[in-house]
């Protein structure tokens, strides 16, 4: 298995579509990270949240096969605001298109890490195809803030043997998503 390079990563996203859009060069300049660097693709978290408000359902335990809607309060805006202790939902700007033989890795910025920010991301399965969800912790007793078309993790991608059966080939529930995906059975 091996790591894919920038060169082929800008291949596969402007020939095949793998990443769109695609921002070629990464962006720094006043903002959070994001686009191709030399070794993986810096994803932007759009500006569509959910956000964990247990006070809004009636939680005792929050169950991922049966996840209260009622606790997970929309918002849209180009700042979200994570209360101390808790999480949001988000959704990334970019849709991917994951080809047969790769798979891929989704680890968190560090300049989100080093403020108690955690980005928990699994990983893209062979054919893949979607809006990623992403799930952003606030471990700190503050409220924290996220910055809506910017950088919130990096994709790292590997390529193998093409896999006998994909993500596509099982029908995998997360298959196409658009918008922020909740948790399914």
């Amino acid at each position: 298995m091996s790591i894919k390079p920038d060169h082929w990563i800008r291949r596969m996203a402007l020939e095949t579509g793998m990443i769109e859009p695609f921002v070629e060069n990464q962006m720094r300049e006043g903002v959070v990270s994001f686009g191709l660097s030399s070794f993986g693709y810096d994803i932007r978290v759009a500006d569509e949240f959910r956000i964990f408000t247990p006070a809004t359902g009636q939680l005792s335990v929050v169950d991922p096969k049966a996840i209260d809607e009622r606790a997970m309060f929309p918002y849209q805006g180009d700042v979200c605001i994570i209360p101390p202790n808790s999480f949001a939902l988000a959704r990334t700007v970019e849709y991917f298109r994951i080809p047969r033989n790769i798979l891929t890795i989704c680890l968190g910025k560090s300049t989100y890490a080093r403020c108690g920010i955690i980005v928990n991301v699994t990983p893209f399965e062979p054919e893949w195809e979607g809006y990623v969800t992403i799930e952003i912790s606030n471990t700190t007793p503050l409220p924290a803030k996220i910055y809506a078309n910017e950088g919130i993790a990096q994709v790292i991608f590997f390529e193998g043997e093409p896999p006998e059966v994909s993500y596509a080939d099982r029908k995998g529930k997360y298959q196409g998503q658009h918008g922020i995906t909740l948790p399914r059975l």
